[in-house]
């Protein structure tokens, strides 16, 4: 579903990715792991169109930087970024139909509903916890139902309710057959839920394998994420191995 090949990206003198390349398959959920710093953010950027880069993205086989692509694509930012002049119904309302999406409106409840927006309809975006704002966040990246959803840092800020409820409907989209890239630094936030992980520091990738393969290596996801970003940045043969096997793959 999503080719991700030498990317490379610069900001001045600073390398922020350097050479990254992955694959994500179609029905998966992967786990995009680093410190702060890592490039996390930059190659999610990258991916929905938001930067510049050198080296070669495709979404279903579309160039990302087709719009096409990006019809694909959904993106829960980090942080919120909201109209204050909006209410919370106007934001989706006007997400609906900047995507021309028909029949959107017990969508729009049910999201509501789940996030425990129902009552807050009509405040502004201004007006909202950064919580609450979070919330939003989530319903506006989710209301369109992409077939790919790239999530950045999504937990930061929610309730424990709205984490049990996005962990839900990341899991209900997984089986729909959507393809999922959440983007981290909290492992245990995610530790249930992914098939894949990628392991970025200082701009690279460090790791790529499945968690059948990181089973197989006698490793947990945590002993692997510090052996490789606490431990001078060394990886274990069988991440090395991993690793090149999925740039081989998405070259």
């Amino acid at each position: 579903m999503l080719t991700v090949s030498h990317v490379t990206k610069k900001y001045g003198k600073v390398l922020a990715c350097d050479d990254v390349s992955f694959h994500l398959d179609p029905g998966s959920v992967t786990v995009l792991l680093g410190p702060n710093g890592a490039g996390k953010s930059t190659i999610m950027k990258a991916i929905i169109g938001f930067l510049r880069y050198s080296g070669d993205i495709t979404v279903g086989g579309i160039s990302a930087r087709n719009r096409e692509a990006r019809r694909l694509l959904g993106y829960i930012p980090e942080m919120p970024s909201l109209y204050p002049n909006l209410t919370v119904n106007e934001h989706m309302e006007f997400l609906a139909r900047a995507y021309r999406l028909e029949n959107y409106k017990s969508r729009i409840d049910e999201l509501f509903e789940r996030f425990e927006l129902a009552d807050k309809r009509k405040k502004f975006g201004d007006e909202l916890s950064k919580g609450m704002q979070q919330k939003l966040n989530i319903c506006l990246g989710l209301l369109p139902e992409p077939k790919m959803l790239l999530l950045d840092e999504p937990m930061i800020g929610l309730d424990p309710h709205a984490i049990k409820e996005l962990k839900s409907v990341m899991e209900e989209m997984r089986a729909q057959g959507r393809t999922l890239l959440v983007s981290t630094h909290i492992i245990d936030s995610v530790d249930m839920l992914w098939d894949r992980t990628v392991i970025m520091q200082r701009g690279r990738v460090k790791a790529d394998l499945s968690r059948e393969e990181l089973a197989g290596s006698g490793q947990t996801l945590e002993e692997l994420f510090f052996a490789l970003t606490e431990g001078g940045g060394e990886q274990s043969a069988a991440a090395e191995g991993q690793n090149a096997a999925g740039e081989e793959a998405g070259a």
